[in-house]
C-alpha cells in the first residue's frame, strides 16, 4: 500500500500535490500510482471519485491488489509532481447519499433486525434492499426520525476498533471481517463496518426522502434520495403539483381529490360512450345483414367495440368484414373476419400491398397497415 489515502484523512479535502509513483498502459488509456490522493475509489456501494490530474482527466479510480490506481487518458511519467483535483459537487453528492443510506438502514435493523443485504448509489437514486418488508407506515416515521436526526446535526465518528473490541460492539456488516476494519458511527443512530467516504455531520445530508418502496427477493427494495437530489425531486413533484391545480382549477392541497373527481367522470363518460358504440354497433349489423362483403371504417372507435363489430358483422352479413379504425394520417388498425373462412393468404397479400403486419386464426385476423383510405378501398375493390 504505496498510496497514502487523504480522503480518509479529510474527506472534504479537494485537491492535493502528488507524485507519480508508477505509469502503466493499459487498454484505452493509463493507470497511475501516486504517492498520496484525494481520490476515493470505488467501493462499499460508492462509485469513485472523477477529476483532473494537472489538467488531464481521470476517469475513474480502483483499487486493485491494495493499490490505488487512477485511469486517465494520457501518460504521466513517474516522478512527475501532479496537482489532484476531484469533482467536489460529484463527491459531496455521493457522501449524502451514503449517509443518508446508513441512517435509513440503521433505523430499520433497530426495529426489525433486517440487514441491507443489497446497495446501490445509482447517477439519479439509490436502491437499498433489506431482507423484510417494512409496512408504508412505518417507512413514513422512519423517514421523519432520519429528517430529525439530519436537523439535530451529529457529528459521524470513524474508528478502527481492534479485533477484541469488535467482539463486543453491535456493528452492521455484510460478512465476517477480519484485520482492520473500518466503522463508521452515527452515535444514536447506526454502527456499520464501512470502508466509503461521509459527511462530517448528519446536517450536511440535508434532506432525505423515502421515494418508493416495493417486494423483492423476500424482502424490500427502498428507493431514496438524499441533498440536492432530494430537494430537486421535491421541486419536480411541486411543479407537476402546481401545473394539475392550474389545469382543474384546485387548490394545491385538493388535487389529488380533483383527479379522482375527474377520474370518475370520464369512467361515466367512457361507459355512455361504450353503450353508444354497442348500439351503433347493432344497427349497422341489422343493416348489413346478409349483404355479403363489407368493408368499414371508423376513427376513433374503442378497440374492443372494433373487435365486436368485425365478429358481429362477420354473422350477419354472409361474407367477409373488413373493419379499419383510424385515419391517413396515422395509419389505421384492422380486423378481419369470414365465417369458416380462411384469410391467410388474402391478409398476406393485403400485408404487402399496403405496408401492414399481423396475423390471427385463419378465419379471422387483426393488425395494421400504413395506407390511405383510398387506397385500402382501392386494395379490396380490386
Amino acid at each position: 500500500m504505496r498510496t497514502e489515502r487523504l480522503f480518509y484523512k479529510d474527506s472534504h479535502q479537494t485537491t492535493c500535490q502528488a507524485k507519480v509513483l508508477e505509469c502503466r498502459e493499459v487498454k484505452k488509456g493509463y493507470e497511475i500510482l501516486l504517492d498520496q490522493t484525494v481520490f476515493y475509489p470505488e467501493g462499499g456501494g460508492q462509485p469513485c471519485d472523477i477529476g483532473t490530474m494537472n489538467q488531464v482527466e481521470v476517469t475513474d479510480v480502483q483499487e486493485k491488489d491494495g493499490e490505488i490506481w487512477h485511469r486517465t487518458r494520457e501518460a504521466i511519467p513517474e516522478g512527475t509532481e501532479v496537482n489532484c483535483k476531484i469533482d467536489w459537487e460529484r463527491r459531496f453528492d455521493l457522501m449524502q447519499q451514503h449517509s443518508g443510506e446508513h441512517l435509513i438502514s440503521g433505523l430499520i435493523h433497530e426495529k426489525y433486525g433486517y440487514n441491507n443485504v443489497g446497495f446501490h448509489m445509482g447517477s439519479e437514486t439509490i436502491t437499498l434492499d433489506v431482507d423484510g418488508e417494512v409496512p408504508e407506515a412505518v417507512l413514513k416515521e422512519i423517514e421523519a426520525k432520519a429528517n430529525q436526526y439530519v436537523w439535530e446535526n451529529h457529528p459521524v465518528e470513524i474508528t478502527h476498533p481492534s479485533e477484541e473490541e469488535r467482539k463486543t460492539l453491535p456493528y452492521r456488516s455484510k460478512k465476517e471481517l477480519t484485520g482492520d476494519v473500518r466503522i463508521v458511527t452515527w452515535p444514536g443512530m447506526d454502527i456499520c463496518a464501512c470502508c466509503g467516504v461521509h459527511v462530517d455531520f448528519s446536517g450536511e445530508i440535508g434532506q432525505i426522502t423515502l421515494v418508493s418502496a416495493q417486494k423483492f427477493k423476500g424482502g424490500m427494495r427502498i428507493e431514496m434520495l438524499c441533498g440536492k437530489r432530494a430537494l430537486e425531486y421535491t421541486n419536480q413533484l411541486k411543479e407537476q403539483n402546481r401545473r394539475i391545480s392550474q389545469l382543474l382549477s384546485a387548490k394545491w392541497n385538493d388535487t389529488a381529490d380533483a383527479v379522482e373527481k375527474l377520474q370518475k367522470e370520464y369512467q361515466q363518460l367512457k361507459f355512455r360512450m361504450v353503450g353508444m358504440e354497442l348500439k351503433k354497433i347493432e344497427t349497422i349489423a341489422a343493416q348489413t345483414a346478409g349483404c355479403g362483403d363489407q368493408l368499414l371504417f371508423e376513427e376513433d372507435m374503442s378497440p374492443d367495440s372494433v373487435r365486436k363489430l368485425a365478429s358481429d358483422v362477420m354473422e350477419s352479413c354472409g361474407g367477409r368484414c373488413a373493419v379499419f379504425n383510424g385515419n391517413d394520417e396515422n395509419g389505421y388498425r384492422y380486423i378481419i373476419g369470414e365465417k369458416d373462412g380462411d384469410l391467410r393468404e388474402f391478409v398476406k397479400e393485403m400485408n404487402q400491398k399496403l405496408q401492414g403486419r399481423g396475423g390471427g386464426k385463419p378465419f379471422f385476423v387483426q393488425g395494421s397497415v400504413q395506407a390511405s383510405r383510398k387506397e385500402i378501398e382501392t386494395f379490396f375493390a380490386s
